[in-house]
């Protein structure tokens, strides 16, 4: 008898226990976990948001000293060099989109019609074309070719800021003083000029006229496109450079070609001098800098995995042992996008340029400076300082040095003739030029949305549907792909779970409990669990883990007293018997100044440099809360589903895949052709127009839609819950990417795993069709 009732206290103590009619000072938490305070549940969410950033700050504030892994440097010789950091220069390609073969450029074409010359001004010195060059099939690249009258002494490719012509960065068009007509500099002392057109920060055509347009800047509206079929604005602006490369190459294999930026330019000069070994000397001006603040700047700058391997020293290290001047000046400044002109959406993402600080472009020149110097080549880094930091681009001394760095002899570099010029096309419209390069993008792009169906099929082509038992086995390796590379995985778990919890409902089925476990160091999880009465001594119940939408919060899930239009669905599955649990996410929540904005939307642009999301954290949480659960005596670890409601569906299709502990998947208001919800032009719901720019992830087109996404739930039971009139997508986007789920599940032999219910109703729970699932699979 003594024994039986020290096994019962040990087990009183170690293990949780549900007990009815508990005395009231434990009845207000959960037997086994720690009392919150209303001060601590009324924190639960600011802690959870707080911690995350902290998290994030610290990982920047960290990450330059942990990049050693990913290098392996040789540097017995240049040979030696350049092959041991090709792995490194691949995958920077691969993340910034430089990944289509090129056309090839033999000839630049001349822009010449019945009623226009392409001569678009000379001078005593030299003269100035309009041209293009093949890039990408349906890209070219297009500007000014400037020729001097005399032989060459080198050739540059000289690339504006993205708030700068061609024109007027030669000093053709009204705009900028001299000392900013950098082109200019090259074209007077006797280089051959190609100056490309980039992509500018207006919005004048970012949209789709009677579909939506919108504030976003060109470049923010090309990005989000690109990003999410593995392309980059970036990219797809190096390749017109490396376009221009071929040229000099192919007609003047003699002369150097060098290639210098500023702003926006001086980051494309610096990734193109980073990737191709055929240029001689980079000139990079207004942008060197340390990057842990990548996520403040705008969001078309945002590279998936950036900072986890390259920082700008990095980068300039995969231009050595070749020559790179780096120049701190005043570099282009903007509060945010554009304000939304008449009939157009405030959606752009915020972010802002600052001239770099001249003492963090030093230290960050530094560590690339210590890279040439272990190569042997120190001359080779240079490093000029404009003015304090302050004066103009491609200053003298910087354009000297570049010059006389590459091997340029000739006297008086820096000092050349000033000629007047004047534009002598009539007519020409530099805001339809721009339209053109905009239009050119989209419409390659419109060739690879039609050709992703087909890259998905061929990147599952190992996937064995045969049986259930071999999809399983076969699909481990898209899973960990799907995780490590789409979501980002965090380390798991390192915390205990510290359990707190405090009641918060009563009612005569149910009672309910704010819970929070730790999970990483500073990071929690947290929730509403909702726990049956009159659950029998030794009884397990299955749980449904019920996940909130956009507007954040659980309490409208589970409180039977709230009626909104998704209802408290989560209650009536307490009444039923069913333990739920509704975890707080952090999406929508918003935080104090100085960011104002929704804080996933802050976690996802700090996180996405380290190659995480907010996925990687939230995947954690649910990962730990259902270690937490499983080990609830009251809980059959065997029967946990997961329902997910609007960007709770998104979780649905983000996060059991990785976690097959859930045992069953609800997606609700959300499931859709997810590439062509991100990509489409034709639709006004479309993530293109819409103020959610942290929804896109990095190469998902070539990857996984939401049918691929439900072939890692495969061969659990899943189930889509769709209104008619719900705005996410339209019935047949919906219907056409079911489809192929049923057909997956049909060919493992397991067709009635699987169902649809589509039912008259807007954005909402309709609880019908997935009550009978829940009942069917769970009970």
């Amino acid at each position: 008898m003594m024994v039986k009732v020290l096994v019962s206290l040990l087990i009183c103590f170690f293990i949780p226990v549900f007990v009815i009619g508990q005395p009231e000072g434990e009845a207000m938490h959960l037997p086994g976990t720690e009392l919150m305070s209303k001060a601590d549940v009324e924190g639960i969410r600011s802690r959870m948001i707080e911690g995350m950033i902290a998290y994030f700050k610290r990982e920047l504030s960290v990450i330059p000293e942990l990049r050693t892994e990913y290098w392996n440097y040789d540097f017995t010789s240049r040979e030696s060099y350049d092959l041991s950091i090709q792995p490194n220069r691949d995958r920077f390609k691969h993340i910034t989109g430089i990944t289509d073969q090129r056309l090839g450029c033999e000839a630049l074409i001349l822009h010449e019609t019945s009623s226009q010359r392409s001569l678009v001004t000379g001078t005593p010195g030299y003269r100035v074309y309009s041209v293009s060059w093949p890039v990408l099939e349906g890209i070219s690249g297009t500007g000014l070719w400037v020729e001097p009258v005399a032989d060459p002494i080198a050739q540059v490719i000289v690339i504006p800021d993205a708030d700068h012509s061609p024109e007027m960065i030669l000093g053709l068009a009204p705009g900028l003083s001299y000392e900013y007509q950098y082109a200019r500099r090259f074209a007077e002392i006797g280089c051959r000029v190609l100056i490309p057109v980039i992509i500018d920060r207006r919005c004048i055509w970012s949209g789709k006229p009677g579909i939506a347009m919108t504030n976003q800047p060109h470049r923010e509206y090309i990005y989000r496109r690109a990003y999410e079929l593995g392309r980059h604005i970036i990219g797809y602006e190096v390749q017109k450079v490396l376009g221009a490369v071929d040229w000099f190459e192919s007609d003047r294999p003699d002369l150097p070609v060098l290639v210098s930026g500023y702003g926006e330019g001086g980051l494309l000069a610096l990734y193109s001098g980073a990737v191709d070994t055929r240029i001689d000397g980079t000139l990079a001006s207004g942008y060197f800098n340390s990057r842990e603040g990548l996520w403040q700047e705008p969001v078309y700058r945002n590279v998936w995995g950036l900072l986890k391997e390259f920082g700008d020293a990095e980068i300039a290290g995969m231009v050595a042992p070749r020559l790179l001047v780096i120049e701190a000046c005043k570099g282009p400044e903007s509060d945010g996008p554009p304000k939304p002109p008449e009939g157009h959406r405030d959606v752009a993402a915020p972010g802002s340029l600052k001239t770099p600080a001249t003492v963090s472009v030093r230290s960050e020149a530094e560590r690339a400076g210590r890279i040439y110097s272990d190569l042997g080549v120190p001359e080779k880094f240079q490093f000029v300082e404009s003015a304090l930091g302050f004066g103009s681009p491609a200053s003298a001394e910087a354009a000297d040095r570049l010059l006389r760095g590459a091997g340029v002899e000739r006297e008086n570099l820096v000092e050349g003739k000033r000629y007047q010029m004047a534009d002598s096309r009539v007519g020409f419209d530099s805001d339809l030029r721009m339209k053109g390069e905009v239009n050119e993008l989209m419409f390659h792009m419109d060739q690879l949305i039609a050709g992703s169906s087909e890259k998905r099929r061929r990147f599952w082509k190992e996937a064995d549907a045969t049986s259930p038992e071999s999809w399983e086995l076969t699909t481990d390796y898209y899973r960990d792909y799907f995780w490590e590379e789409l979501m980002g995985r965090m380390p798991d778990p390192t915390r205990s779970f510290n359990a707190r919890s405090r009641k918060r409902y009563e009612t005569g089925k149910w009672t309910g409990y704010w819970v929070e476990l730790d999970v990483w160091e500073g990071i929690t999880a947290g929730g509403i669990l909702l726990v049956p009465k009159g659950i029998n001594d030794g009884e397990q119940r299955p749980v449904v883990v019920f996940q909130h939408g956009l507007s954040g919060l659980p309490e409208p899930l589970v409180d039977p007293e709230i009626e909104s239009v998704y209802y408290s669905f989560g209650s009536k599955l307490a009444d039923e018997g069913y333990i739920v649990y509704a975890p707080q996410n952090p999406y929508g929540l918003k935080i104090d100044e100085p960011y104002n904005r929704k804080s996933f939307r802050l976690l996802q642009r700090m996180a996405n440099p380290l190659k995480q999301s907010v996925f990687s954290v939230t995947i954690g949480q649910h990962d730990q809360t259902l270690r937490w659960l499983s080990q609830l005596p009251v809980v059959d670890a065997e029967r946990i589903g997961f329902y997910g409601l609007s960007y709770g569906g998104k979780s649905a299709m983000r996060i059991p895949p990785v976690l097959k502990d859930y045992k069953i998947v609800i997606c609700s208001a959300d499931f859709s052709d997810w590439v062509w919800n991100m990509t489409t032009l034709d639709f006004s719901a479309s993530f293109m127009f819409v103020s959610e720019y942290e929804v896109f992830e990095f190469n998902l087109a070539n990857t996984f839609n939401y049918a691929e996404m439900a072939g890692l739930i495969a061969p659990r039971p899943f189930m889509v819950e769709r209104g008619h009139w719900d705005g996410v997508a339209p019935d047949e986007q919906v219907a056409n990417e079911y489809a192929k789920v049923r057909r997956l599940y049909v060919k493992l032999g397991i067709g009635d795993r699987t169902e649809i219910e589509f039912f008259d109703g807007p954005h909402e729970i309709h609880g019908v069709g997935t009550l009978h699932f829940l009942n069917k699979y769970l009970k």
